[in-house]
């Protein structure tokens, strides 16, 4: 599982001990940490997380010291030579800039506060510094639309604003725990996502079968009001039978998720429209529902299926609908 880096910065300062936060805020060429990684440093040289895959990570510890001590932020710059490149799995070098900043100096303690209770409460936040005079606060994600839909935290323009994204972590429902969904969770975990199946077949939703994943074996519209849908969210549907995908589609249009995609042919499809047609869902709902789900890249298995539906999950997710 990954840390939460900023949570454990808090947690170690609220311990007593000395902590900075550094901060990948630009790269150039072939940066092994995109920006926005972060890495947790305390007065005794203790580090988690990554600035770099270990090309510099010594070095900002130094420079960290030296922030704990006089509480001012530091803005560095490294190059990555194609040799320490390599070596961290990458085919050139490249290079970074990085933000040290010390909790309770540069980066006051109450913005880290809050940046983590908005992250625990899976609400999207943006914190803002100036690189030159420092000034660190919290921002919602409407100045910053286009980063918050990219997920790309950045420097803007002005070249001092930076501009870090914290946006909930993605979700994917998948309603029936056929072969399709043994081949989509893994491809979602790999890209981000925080999956599971919702299956109140015990045949079909059995452990054995998703090793690792968080099975639901309740009715889809239950299962779905428990996840609390928001717009980080995604549903697919995968059964085929009316009985389980009817109210998963009907409960996910009613929610804010960014993508509702349902297995069927365009036959099928036409049928479940006149379904929820009847049971009262207007045309401007019925319209947000992908299907036949997925690319049309010709996918035949169950893996190339499922990797149709990734492909369309991400590219609505970056592109819209």
């Amino acid at each position: 599982m990954t840390q939460d880096i900023p949570a454990l910065a808090l947690a170690w300062h609220r311990d007593g001990r000395k902590v900075a936060l550094a901060t990948v805020v630009e790269t150039w060429g072939s940066a092994p940490r995109p920006v926005g990684s972060q890495l947790a440093i305390d007065g005794e040289g203790a580090m988690e997380g990554s600035v770099s895959g270990g090309c510099v990570e010594g070095a900002v510890v130094v420079e960290a010291m030296e922030a704990l001590e006089d509480g001012k932020s530091r803005l560095l710059e490294y190059g990555v030579s194609d040799d320490e490149a390599f070596a961290v799995g990458l085919a050139c070098g490249g290079r970074i800039r990085v933000l040290v900043e010390p909790v309770g100096g540069a980066m006051p303690e109450d913005v880290l506060a809050g940046l983590v209770e908005a992250r625990e409460a899976r609400r999207p936040v943006a914190y803002v510094t100036d690189l030159r005079e420092g000034g660190a606060r919290l921002d919602g994600p409407e100045p910053w639309a286009e980063r918050f839909r990219a997920d790309r935290s950045g420097v803007e323009p002005d070249e001092r604003t930076f501009v870090a994204v914290h946006n909930p972590p993605l979700r994917m429902v998948v309603v029936g725990a056929v072969h399709i969904a043994q081949m989509l969770l893994p491809m979602a975990r790999a890209c981000g996502y925080d999956p599971v199946v919702v299956d109140p077949r015990p045949a079909f939703g059995a452990a054995a079968r998703f090793p690792g994943e968080t099975i639901l074996d309740l009715w889809p519209d239950e299962a779905l009001a428990a996840q609390q849908l928001d717009a980080r969210s995604c549903v697919v549907t995968l059964t085929h039978d009316p009985k389980l995908d009817d109210p998963a589609i009907r409960a996910a249009l009613d929610s804010e998720v960014f993508y509702l995609g349902c297995l069927g042919s365009t036959r099928t499809h036409a049928k479940r429209l006149e379904r929820l047609k009847a049971d009262g869902v207007g045309e401007e709902a019925l319209s947000r529902i992908h299907a036949p789900v997925g690319l049309d890249i010709g996918a035949r298995s169950p893996a190339e299926i499922a990797l149709s539906i990734m492909a369309e999950v991400t590219r609505v997710l970056r592109q819209g609908a």
